[in-house]
């Protein structure tokens, strides 16, 4: 019951399933490890991905902090 508490709980809090919350996650992570990879590039080569890793902070902060829609207690969420 324990496991099952805290795969539910945090996704719950920020009105998501399980899956839905994994997926969001998994997405956020890539898109940080590839720009991360871009900024590193563009350490060293400083004409590649000049703006690559402020555009992927700025998208990132859209989707997290912006554009976040919280579900009204009580309405379900049917959307896949």
């Amino acid at each position: 019951m324990r496991i099952a508490s805290l795969l539910r709980d945090h996704p719950a809090s920020v009105g998501e399933t399980y899956g839905e919350h994994f997926r969001h996650a998994t997405g956020f992570g890539l898109r940080m490890v590839l720009g991360g990879l871009a900024c590193i590039a563009h350490g060293v080569l400083p004409f590649l991905f000049v703006r690559t890793g402020s555009r992927q902070i700025t998208t990132l902060h859209e989707r997290m902090v912006v554009s976040r829609v919280k579900p009204l207690p009580g309405i379900l969420d049917f959307v896949i």
